[in-house]
This record gives structure tokens, sequence and C-alpha cells, in this order.
């Protein structure tokens, strides 16, 4: 973090100019967690931006909203921020937390093999582990430079879909979730949980949060699986994560496994 107590302070000392904008403040209106422009992003501004992130301690988000049609652009501008419900991301263990939610993948509650019906069906689901956790994937091999140059890249093409820009102080994108109060998995996890395994992706990854929606999420890969092995237990890693990417998707997890194979940009979404 840098010398800059607040938020509009080190806006303030921002080297570059910031089009349109406003403060937001947390829900009880006390103390601003948030800034974010009047209109869409403008090009090149994110990466600018993404580049003075060491010497400014400022984070930028591309921000979208539940309906773009909203006047008040939920979450964002209509007073749905809680950072002081969020836990510390660092008090958490992100392969227990994984560990944790594989046990209710099926997204519904926890397995209970003596009982389960359709135990079957689930193992054909989860195939090739089932419902016996296969543990994290190894970490990859991220060249220096590499994580930030694909956020910056996927940045410029995730703008022209309209999406505002926003700044959070914070350490990383994973951080910004917690400071700024985002509350989109809510149903799933809490967000120091979901910002704990965040910033392990980035450790072994070098995956960064880009884009925030209402209860989305768009992060950048600058190494992604070669082959369908290699995305495997990293498919587990995102099903127990956001289990509707297989049960309200692809149907099955070796499917959605392929999808990761050669994918820069890893999405997710919650009810």
């Amino acid at each position: 973090m840098t010398e800059y107590e607040d938020l509009a302070a080190a806006l303030a000392a921002l080297p570059v100019d910031l089009p349109p904008g406003r403060l937001v403040a947390e829900d009880d209106g006390r103390q601003p967690v948030l800034w974010i422009s009047d209109a869409p992003a403008p090009a090149g501004l994110w990466r600018q931006l993404h580049r003075a992130h060491p010497q400014t301690g400022l984070w930028p988000l591309l921000l979208t909203p539940l309906d773009r049609t909203d006047p008040d652009y939920r979450p964002w501008l209509s007073g749905e921020l809680h950072p002081t419900d969020a836990s510390e991301s660092s008090r958490h263990d992100p392969e227990a937390l994984l560990r944790s939610w594989w046990k209710q993948v099926d997204g519904d509650e926890e397995v209970d093999e003596e009982v389960d019906e359709d135990a079957g069906i689930l193992d054909e689901t989860l195939a090739p582990y089932g419902r016996t956790w296969p543990g994290t994937a190894p970490a990859a091999t991220v060249p220096d430079g590499a994580a930030g140059t694909e956020a910056r890249e996927l940045a410029e093409v995730l703008r022209h879909k309209g999406a505002r820009l926003g700044l959070v102080r914070a350490g990383s994108g994973a951080e910004a979730l917690t400071a700024c109060g985002w509350g989109g998995p809510a149903n799933h996890a809490g967000t120091g949980q979901i910002a704990a395994v965040l910033a392990d992706w980035e450790r072994r990854f070098g995956a960064q949060v880009v884009e925030v929606g209402f209860d989305t999420l768009e992060l950048s890969v600058p190494v992604p699986p070669a082959t369908l092995a290699e995305a495997l237990p990293l498919a587990a890693e995102h099903t127990a994560f956001c289990p509707d990417l297989v049960f309200q998707g692809t149907g099955t997890l070796t499917a959605y496994a392929e999808l990761l194979v050669g994918a820069h940009q890893w999405s997710f979404w919650w009810d």
C-alpha cells in the first residue's frame, strides 16, 4: 500500500487524468471505498492505471451492473457494498476452502455416500474424480511480467462491452473485492473466502481480477493449461469455487476442463 491514507488522497496524487466520476461510500455512508467513472472506461486508461498500481496503490477494475439499463448500476451505485462484512482473506486456507466446497459440489448440500440416491449420477458428472477431492492443481511457471501483460490485454477487450472504470485502494484485484465490499458470491461463500482463493490463483497461475459484475468475475490467465490432463484438476478447483459452471453449465467436469485448455480468460458467476 502507498503512503496515502485514504482513497481521495490517492486519487488526487494520480499521475494520469481521470474522466468524470464519483466516490462511492460503503453501505453506511461513512467512508469512500470505490471510485467509479460516469461513463464507459476510455481506451488505454485501465492499462495505464494497472501499470501505475505499484506506485499509486489503486487497483483498477472494470465494473459492470446487474442490469445495464439500471440507473443505480447495481451494486456499484446502489448502496450494496459492505466491506465491514468481509473477513480478512489471509485468515483462510485456500486449499481447505476448496476441499470443503467440493464436499458440497452437487450444488445443494453435503453428499452422504450411504444415502445419496444420485451418487452414481454425481460420480459421472464429476468424473474422473467423483466425490473424492483431487487436491489442488500444480502451479504454473509464469514468466516475469506475463501476468500483468495478460491482464492489460484482457481489459482492453472487455472494456468494449461498455464497462465502467473503477479504482480501489488494494494490493491486488483479490484484495480489491474485500476492500470495496463486493458481495456477489454471497449465496455460496463469503467475499473474504473468495478473495483468499483468488489470491492463491494469482500466486500459482498469475491469474488477475480484471472485471467484476453484480455476481460475476472475469480473470486473466497468462499461462493456461495446455492439455486436458493439466486442465482437469484445475477444473475441479473451479467447480468447487463456482459449482454452477458445471451444474448449470457444461454438465460434466470433463466438458468444463476442455474449455480451460488454452483459455486465457476464466469466467465465474453465481446465482
